[in-house]
């Protein structure tokens, strides 16, 4: 039998790269999307199952799943890669905002997550892949909400790893830095109303893009490709990181101490 993959977030950026990819390998792809019917190019291929699903409706959850099932018989490999950034000023942020950004990233993770488990644990195998980013273990300015709900990602996998690993399920994380995606264009930004922040604001994204402009960034296809080998690789191993920009500030934290990373974020 084919194996079989359930990708989230899969209409456009690291989702659709994914599911061109897999589908390519050989796999069976349920492909979930807010809106299956404005799908143009994955609908065409073999061995593709277009599903509705929002993340964040839990009824749309099981019914995609038990599509999925019913269809291709299995779910093998679950990539929880739907989400979204909001960014700005968090004390200009609104409850909704700050709800939404859980709802999706974190949440709605969690739930897609554990409606596939019982699946996996019959089966006694399967690989859960979430998407985080280098934002999920290194913070900066304006992107307090999206870096919290990275960071809730890397703390849940982890654990997670841990409490399903015994029944042959893996939990890998994969965690990019920019892409040229849909994502970065999509990108949610808070209104500022508070005057103090606009000197920083302002300056924020030349100081950001300028510590990394040198550093060739990752394609939506490169990411794919890793997330197709932490699918199959059955390496005993967490994180993936994608990306040397990704990796710049990923050592930037860890391999110095954390008064000289405060410091060099800061500059």
């Amino acid at each position: 039998m084919k194996n079989t993959v359930l990708i989230t977030g899969a209409s456009s950026g690291l989702g659709k790269a994914s599911a061109k990819l897999f589908q390519q390998n050989g796999w069976n792809v349920i492909a979930a999307m807010r809106s299956p019917e404005n799908e143009k190019e994955l609908n065409l291929l073999e061995n593709v199952l277009l599903v509705k699903l929002d993340v964040t409706n839990p009824q749309q959850i099981q019914e995609a799943i038990t599509k999925g099932t019913g269809t291709f018989g299995s779910i093998d490999v679950l990539l929880n890669s739907a989400g979204y950034g909001l960014m700005g000023v968090f004390e200009s942020s609104n409850p909704e905002q700050i709800q939404k950004q859980f709802e999706v990233n974190v949440f709605g993770l969690m739930n897609v997550t554990k409606a596939v488990l019982p699946i996996m644990r019959a089966q006694k195998k399967g690989t859960i892949i979430n998407i985080s980013s280098f934002g999920g273990i290194t913070a900066g300015p304006f992107a307090s909400l999206y870096n919290s709900s990275k960071f809730a990602v890397e703390g849940f996998s982890e654990a997670l790893h841990f409490e399903v690993s015994p029944f042959g399920i893996d939990v890998k994380i994969v965690e990019p830095g920019s892409i040229a995606t849909n994502f970065r264009s999509g990108i949610e930004m808070i209104q500022n109303m508070i005057e103090e922040y606009n000197t920083e604001l302002v300056a924020f994204i030349p100081k950001f893009t300028k510590r990394t402009e040198h550093l060739p960034k990752a394609s939506a296809e490169e990411v794919a490709e890793t997330i197709f080998g932490a699918a199959t690789d059955q390496l005993s191993k967490l994180r993936y990181v994608i990306g040397e920009d990704a990796q710049f500030y990923i050592d930037l934290k860890n391999k110095n101490s954390e008064e000289d990373f405060l410091k060099l974020m800061q500059n």
